[in-house]
Parts: structure tokens; sequence; C-alpha cells
């Protein structure tokens, strides 16, 4: 068994041969390419955040914009290569909000720089908020299960703090205006439209498999129709995040073992409408992976906050739906996740009849 004396030796030889790495040159993803030293050194001084103690590739995230930087002034980090103009204006827009109205918090500032001389590509740099990423391998090993459970809890929870910020009406991101602006159209025709654009892809991503067939599509219209005078039932439009999982926060667990969410990221597609939406991700994964109880606690959290309104139960179908359509065209269209043979309805219907243990 190696001595006290040993470990620290490699661990200091580790560290050594990060930073001649980062320093050189490193790829800390493949979407990001090889970044110098000298060029996340630059990054940090446009802004003025010190100078660079280390780098280190982020933990989990499925398309690699993130690299975690620890500098003389805190810890940061650096995301870059946006999937289009419009992600990190978009995310700039939603921190801010959240920063500013909502009881949790988002990186704040969010620091933009959308020159692309540096690096190729526009990037931002925003602080590390306090607290653990949950999908972290590692953090989810330690969970006993009554601590997957509180989480789930805290998850739901975190939900009502992140909707506690109120508009006048539904509203989506501009670029052009880089702010909100109003839907042009009423909420319920705007997400029946949504729907159909995203069914629509699905057709594309599977015209050669035939994996979404005519009877599916017949399926999801069934689906809008049930769902469209509940869709019509008034709302105080909230930040809706699309992608509210534990993935995209950050938590940890007080003196007594109780998690709390500290705050959420990764915002570009976020919107102002309908909160409930964002039930659906995580009620699907969780009543997958800890069964009726554990969507009981997200939801029941949730709904202490923000009780629901009259017409969910026609309601969340379409909006489990919606999301699981996401899923089955990014899949589809990568050819990953779902095994030849599978239709959309197959695949989707279990998740869609989940009903709210409310």
């Amino acid at each position: 068994m190696a001595g006290a004396g040993e470990i620290n030796e490699v661990r200091a030889r580790r560290h050594a041969g990060i930073e001649s790495a980062a320093r050189n040159g490193r790829e800390y993803s493949k979407r990001l390419g090889v970044l110098t030293h000298a060029q996340l050194q630059a990054a940090l001084s446009r802004f003025e955040l010190g100078e660079l103690l280390g780098a280190e590739p982020a933990q989990g995230g499925m398309f690699g914009q993130n690299v975690m930087l620890r500098t003389t002034s805190g810890e940061w980090v650096l995301r870059g290569a946006p999937h289009s103009l419009r992600q990190f204006p978009s995310e700039h827009c939603y921190s801010r909000l959240i920063h500013e109205r909502t009881e949790t918090d988002a990186p704040w500032p969010y620091l933009l720089e959308r020159s692309t001389e540096l690096f190729g590509w526009s990037y931002a740099l925003m602080p590390r908020i306090p607290g653990v990423a949950l999908n972290d391998p590692g953090v989810q090993d330690s969970l006993a299960p009554d601590a997957r459970m509180e989480i789930a809890r805290a998850m739901g929870e975190h939900l009502g703090r992140l909707q506690s910020a109120t508009w006048d009406q539904p509203g989506d991101f501009s670029y052009e205006a880089d702010s909100i602006v109003a839907l042009s159209q009423p909420y319920s025709e705007w997400f029946e439209t949504r729907v159909r654009r995203w069914l629509a892809q699905c057709l594309e991503a599977t015209a050669t498999t035939g994996a979404t067939t005519e009877h599916d599509v017949a399926w999801v219209e069934s689906v809008i129709d049930e769902a469209r005078d509940a869709l019509a039932e008034p709302f105080e439009p909230v930040i809706v995040h699309t992608d509210y999982t534990e993935g995209n926060v950050v938590g940890e667990p007080d003196e007594d073992g109780n998690w709390r969410i500290n705050g959420i990221f990764d915002l570009a597609e976020s919107y102002i409408g309908d909160g409930e939406y964002d039930l659906a991700r995580s009620g699907a994964w969780y009543w997958q992976r800890l069964g009726p109880v554990g969507l009981q606690g997200f939801v029941q959290a949730y709904t202490a906050r923000r009780p629901l309104r009259p017409g969910y139960e026609q309601r969340f179908p379409l909006y489990m739906l919606q999301d699981r359509l996401i899923f089955w065209e990014y899949g589809q269209r990568n050819k990953m996740w779902f095994r030849p043979g599978l239709t959309l309805r197959a695949w989707a219907a279990p998740a869609v009849e989940i009903t709210l243990p409310v």
C-alpha cells in the first residue's frame, strides 16, 4: 500500500502534468478543440478576472462547451463554440432575469464576448455557482436511496423558486431585439405549432427508417385535440427552462443532510410561458428511476409552492409528448438511443400516460 508521501507525489505529478498541458495546449473537449494557456488567459484578461491558475474539462454535458477555470479572482466557467448566434445572448438574458427577479440563482455576471477573434468562436465567462453537479458520476454513486428522494423533492421545490417571477404575457427571446418579446399568437396556438414543428422534424429524421408512422402522427394529433381547451386556460407566465433536470443545476446538502438546489444554467432554450411544462422532463426521469414515490416527491414539492391550475390532467400528456418528441428527433437523427423497429408511440406512450400525483 502506498504511503501518504507517495500519494502526494503522484498527485503533484498529475497536477504538474495538467498545468503543463494547459500551457502548451490541451483538448478539453472535441467541440472546443485544443486551447492554450495564452488563449484562456486572454479571455480572462478581457474581463479583468485575474491570472489563470488551472483549467479542467467540465463534468457531464452532452456537447462539451465548458471549461472550468481556477483563477486569482475565483472559479469561472468558460463557455464556447455556441450552437447558434442566439445561444449565448439568450442565456445572458435569462441569467440576468433569474438572478434579478427569482428566488434562485443563475450564472451572473454572464460576461459575453461576441467577437470570434480569440478562439474562432464567441464565448462567455461566468462564475461557478456554489454546489456540486448532481449528474457527476461520483456524486451519483455516493447517494443513498434516501438522498436521491431528497434531491427529487429539492428539485420540485427549486422549480417553484425558479418560477417565482411572473410576466404579463408569454414571450420568447428575440436575437434581433436582444430581449424578451411577446408571442405573436395566443399561447395555446403557439404551443400547438411548436408540437407540430417538432413532429415534422421527427418525420424528417426518420424518413429512411419509417420509425415515425402515420399512426404516430394521428396519435400526436389526438393528444393535441384532447389538450386544446386546457391549453387555453389562463395562467401566470413564468420562466420555462425546457431542460429542467439534475444535469443543469448545482446543489448541496445542509448540516442535516437536506439537499437544496442553489442555481441553474444552460438557459438558451428557455421562454416565458406555462411553468407546468417543466414538470415533464424531470417527472419522467424520477418516474423511471425512482418509481411513483419519486415522481410524487418531485411534484408535491413543486405544487406546495405553485398549485396546478384546472385542466392539468389534459395539458400534461401534451407537455410530456412535446418533451418526448425532442428526444425522439435527436436520437433518430443521430442514430442513437433507440433500437431498430421501435416506433414513436411505442416508445413515448408510457411517459405520456403518466398521471401527476397531485
